[in-house]
């Protein structure tokens, strides 16, 4: 059975954990991706990677208008294994937090809240002040999962490739897909 992931991505910094997760998921049978890309996402995309709107929607299965709310993502007829905003950016987080859902990364993320699917908001921002932190301590109580990605080192990483393959892989743990990333073997 083929398993739906929808990904968001949003004008934070960090779009190659999206990117990447992307190339991984197209290399895993039975997972199809459901790409939405916000305008500044876009943005920043070009401006880290270099990569225009054609190529980063070639690594998808499937892509959604950001505006577009009237998408199946914007129902909860649509079944998904979850859903992850990567990165995400404190406005969505902030949107997520208080029900605004006003493009469909924001309606789609509502609707995995209300349907009680696996919701995943990869925050970036740094330091955090008392607004991020309580928004997400509310999309946390909601049931959303709080991942900045955040690098590990007890694999001994090698490179930053390595790293992010790593914080991608165990982010697709979380919807139940392994990519084969390493795991934690104990001391």
């Amino acid at each position: 059975m083929t398993k739906r992931l929808v990904i968001g991505i949003t004008g934070a910094t960090g779009s190659i954990y999206a990117i990447r997760m992307l190339e991984r998921i197209k290399e895993i049978p039975d997972v199809e991706s459901h790409l939405i890309v916000s305008p500044s996402g876009l943005l920043n995309i070009h401006y880290e990677l270099g990569m225009d709107r054609k190529s980063v929607n070639a690594l998808a299965d499937h892509v959604h208008g950001f505006r577009d709310v009237g998408a199946t993502l914007a129902s909860g007829a649509f079944d998904t294994a979850g859903m992850i905003v990567l990165p995400c950016s404190m406005r969505t987080l902030a949107a997520c937090a208080h029900g605004f859902s006003d493009n469909l990364i924001t309606r789609a993320a509502d609707v995995h809240l209300k349907e009680r699917r696996r919701l995943v908001l990869a925050v970036r921002e740094t330091p955090f002040n008392l607004a991020h932190l309580r928004n997400m301590t509310a999309v946390t109580e909601m049931g959303g999962i709080i991942f900045p990605p955040l690098p590990a080192f007890y694999h001994h990483p090698k490179n930053l490739d390595e790293m992010i393959d790593h914080t991608v892989a165990r982010m697709l743990e979380l919807f139940g897909i392994d990519s084969g990333g390493p795991k934690w073997e104990g001391t």
